[in-house]
């Protein structure tokens, strides 16, 4: 039997409602029909449009949901994205959900079409990491690529990434070239990144076989482009650490071929959106 899988929808909801909406359930004449309008109050690039849908459709399987965009279009303020029709009530319970995983999903896309407009023509990709919401993480890394970025490892079990706290604990240079000669065979298929923090570091994994990237954790342009230039075969480089919408495109300059953002999915600003409802004359 395999295990239930996560519902982010289904756990919101019931977080915010619980054994009932007290409010809702007093004031709201229970056959009372309405009209929600969804309305973004400023400009942006949307994402969160199924999951908003999906927390009315489980509120309510007959509230009828009509989408008027989908996940990275561009918006403007006073656009109506989503309109739902059913009782006031089932409209009611969902609006907050709804609206959590618009304005926080919708945030992740427009602060990343931020940073990947502002490296112009540069061909670098710019990744999402793990520093996502807990239980979120396939929501957050969606919005990312609706803003036109990409998405890094999704977790622990689809890539290596060996970091400065796993270097620690291995003797030697000669050790770790045998440990990924030894992941290469047993894993032929598995793409491996290391973390380099200096120079010399990136020197010698670019001498070793096996690794298909070296992160440049928290180097500045120069010694990025220096690092860049000992590039042979197929390696690759992705920059990390400190990326600002100011110093990106100096960054992308470079030639690296990645730039990983931790702040898309972990400082993105919730996007102003509203419901507004009224009522159906009966």
């Amino acid at each position: 039997m395999k295990p239930r899988q996560y519902d982010p929808i289904a756990a919101a909801l019931k977080e915010d409602i619980g054994d009932g909406d007290v409010t809702t359930d007093f004031f709201v004449p229970e056959t009372l029909h309405a009209t929600g309008r969804i309305i973004v109050r400023e400009k942006a690039i949307v994402a969160g449009i199924g999951s908003a849908a999906e927390a009315f459709r489980q509120v309510d399987p007959l509230t009828d949901i009509q989408t008027n965009c989908r996940d990275g279009d561009d918006v403007a303020a006073g656009d109506v994205i989503i309109e739902v029709r059913g009782l006031a009530r089932s409209i009611l319970k969902a609006e907050r959900v709804a609206l959590n995983f618009l304005q926080r999903l919708s945030g992740i896309a427009t602060l990343t079409r931020e940073f990947v407009n502002a490296i112009g023509d540069h061909p670098a990709k710019i990744l999402d990491t793990r520093k996502t919401t807990p239980g979120l993480r396939a929501l957050e890394k969606a919005a990312v690529v609706a803003g036109g970025g990409s998405n890094h490892r999704f977790g622990l079990y689809d890539m290596v990434l060996v970091k400065d706290n796993h270097l620690a604990t291995i003797r030697g240079l000669s050790s770790f070239a045998d440990q990924i000669r030894q992941l290469r065979h047993e894993r032929p298929n598995i793409r491996i990144e290391v973390e380099a923090d200096g120079l010399e570091q990136a020197r010698a994994f670019v001498e070793t076989p096996g690794i298909d990237v070296i992160l440049l954790d928290n180097m500045t342009p120069a010694q990025i482009r220096e690092a860049v230039a000992l590039r042979r075969n197929n390696i690759q480089f992705e920059a990390s650490g400190g990326i600002t919408l100011k110093n990106v495109k100096r960054v992308a300059a470079t030639g690296v071929d990645y730039i990983s953002i931790g702040a898309l999915t972990n400082a993105a600003r919730a996007i102003d959106i509203a419901l507004e409802m009224t009522h159906v004359p009966s």
